[in-house]
């Protein structure tokens, strides 16, 4: 058996902040992506991740229990899937702030739910909230506290629009000029990022009123405005203020950046060759990027490869 193909996803804007109700706005990554497979007799195994969908199981398990979850599984089913040697064969890298447990999450939920709502129905406020709650639930096996976004976009393979915590909804964005020198890209760190520990972290610094005040005045500000300046395609307007995030990310989230990319952050900002933000919660993973002119991007990030994820 091989069950359908889930996506990587990328939040271009939000992280942290939608934790405090700034706008977000996530799009699927397809170059990255997994399948549920039970092998054939004979066939390889993925012993690793079999043993990670065994403890993913009894976390479902508990919340079935507990009546955390609202909507029936099929766990009989997946018990004897999971028995058989099933598998998440998956070129999504973990650790990198791209969703590879929401891929996941989203592919035992198509599989194996039971009253399952779908991407072909008339997908209401009200069903992408039932959605994201039952994810981050899901998910929350893997991260210890999830918002169900990573999960959601893999699931819906759309770009999602996050107004707020309680307010979301699939959204259209520009078309993608394929001719064009500007670009978003991703940056690999050469390591492994941690979500608990960042997060943790980050609520550390919020008991902080300096904090508190930037995250409001100066984090979030620039947020909505370059979520509303991505989805408008207004991209002069998008540099400005990405340009300005960038700022606050280094003054404010250095902890969450790899200490060797302080200087290609500061770079970026003196020459306005590129302008670098977190991708998910940072600390490792993938770092993401904004350039007007992909071939100066390349030309001063000539010791990385560049992955491009979207094209101006």
């Amino acid at each position: 058996m091989k069950g359908p193909l889930f996506y990587a996803k990328i939040l271009l804007f939000g992280e942290y902040g939608i934790i405090k109700d700034s706008k977000g706005l996530s799009i699927p990554y397809n170059a990255a992506k997994g399948s549920l497979i039970i092998p054939a007799p004979g066939e390889a195994t993925q012993p690793a991740s079999n043993q990670s969908l065994q403890g993913f199981l009894g976390h479902l398990k508990s919340l079935v229990a507990s009546d955390g979850l609202s909507f029936s599984f099929d766990l009989e089913r997946l018990e004897a899937d999971i028995q058989a040697g099933l598998y998440f064969d998956s070129s999504i890298p973990q650790g990198y702030g791209i969703g590879s447990s929401g891929a996941l999450v989203a592919a035992i939920y198509d599989n194996y739910a039971t009253q399952k709502i779908t991407v072909l129905e008339n997908l209401t406020r009200e069903k992408l909230l039932r959605l994201k709650e039952l994810f981050g639930k899901m998910e929350s096996y893997f991260h210890g506290k999830s918002s169900g976004l990573d999960p959601l976009n893999s699931y819906l393979s759309l770009p999602i629009l996050i107004h707020a915590q309680d307010h979301i909804a699939s959204t259209a964005i520009p078309s993608q000029f394929s001719a064009g020198k500007g670009a978003v890209f991703l940056i690999d760190s050469g390591q492994v990022g941690e979500t608990a520990p960042m997060v943790q972290l980050f609520m550390e610094q919020m008991k902080q009123e300096g904090f508190r005040n930037m995250l409001k005045e100066q984090f979030i500000k620039h947020t909505d405005a370059c979520v509303e300046d991505f989805v408008s395609g207004n991209i002069g307007s998008l540099f400005s203020n990405m340009r300005q995030l960038s700022k606050v990310v280094l003054d404010h989230f250095k902890p969450m950046i790899p200490a060797e990319f302080h200087s290609l952050w500061q770079q970026g900002l003196a020459t306005n060759d590129y302008y670098l933000k977190l991708c998910g919660s940072g600390g490792g993973g993938y770092i993401l990027g904004f350039t007007e002119d992909l071939e100066k991007a390349k030309k001063a990030l000539s010791s990385y490869k560049l992955e491009v994820v979207y094209n101006f």
